[in-house]
């Protein structure tokens, strides 16, 4: 697939999809939705970690409400269906660890992209902003999801009627985020702890996020037997002999790919 409004790149079994519509502070239109679901997909088998990043000043600015030539008139539930609902699973879903390197502003479906990796770092003079209710709408895009379990309730709420800014630094205090990092060393940030991903056990991680996510939707007992499973299946690959043999030798660990 040619790429119009993002760039991927994948060097060293790292995936990295850039939001690259600077001058519109990486807006999302169709196009780049179907993009980015297609790159997030295909770094699966690219790669062991996807880093997802914005282009210039901005990680992401939210919907481009002059995609189309009647903002206003467009079917919203058709284009979070079809279009938002499969980049978000494409992200979600992805078999190898996702990181959000938020260089700038994530503002309204922007925000909630972000929040959709496994882990997100922002630039301390980034921010957040759940934008919605400024043009009469509600959060999208998996805000309404992410939000209160990320941060609770109560700071979900303020963020989704007030749509004030939260800062990186107020979003990793609030538990929004993993880490707010200062400007300077932001880049070097993210690529370090990328390459680490790269050079983790891609299994387990799979299998972590996959018990992560699903304990939202189990008992104790349907978790603690969900644990037992993928622990079983982690137990008796080559990855837990290998790390087992680097720490008793101490020696990093060479984990598999896959």
């Amino acid at each position: 697939m040619q790429y119009q409004t993002i760039t991927y790149e994948v060097s060293q079994d790292v995936a990295v999809l850039t939001l690259n519509r600077p001058d519109k502070m990486n807006a999302l239109t169709t196009q780049m939705r179907a993009e980015i679901q297609h790159a997030a997909t295909q770094a699966g088998s690219d790669a062991r970690v996807l880093v997802i990043t914005g282009a210039g000043k901005a990680f992401c600015s939210g919907q481009d409400l002059g995609d189309r030539a009647n903002a206003a008139s467009v079917d919203l539930e058709r284009t979070l269906r079809d279009e938002y609902v499969p980049m978000l699973h494409a992200i979600i879903n992805c078999p190898v660890p996702t990181i959000a390197a938020v260089n700038g502003p994530a503002a309204g479906a922007g925000a909630n992209l972000a929040l959709a990796a496994d882990v997100v770092f922002a630039s301390e003079s980034a921010y957040f902003m759940q934008a919605f209710t400024r043009i009469g709408l509600i959060p999208d895009a998996g805000g309404t999801y992410a939000l209160p379990r990320q941060m609770g309730t109560a700071k979900a709420m303020g963020a989704a009627l007030f749509a004030d800014k939260i800062s990186a630094r107020q979003a990793d205090d609030w538990g929004m985020i993993w880490e707010a990092v200062p400007d300077a060393g932001f880049d070097a940030h993210w690529k370090a702890k990328a390459a680490h991903l790269a050079s983790g056990p891609t299994a387990a991680y799979r299998a972590a996020k996959e018990a992560i996510r699903g304990s939202w939707d189990n008992t104790l007992e349907e978790q603690l037997a969900l644990e037992a499973r993928a622990q079983g299946k982690c137990g008796a690959s080559r990855d837990f002999k290998e790390g087992v043999m680097a720490f008793t030798q101490k020696r990093p660990a060479q984990f598999e790919g896959r």
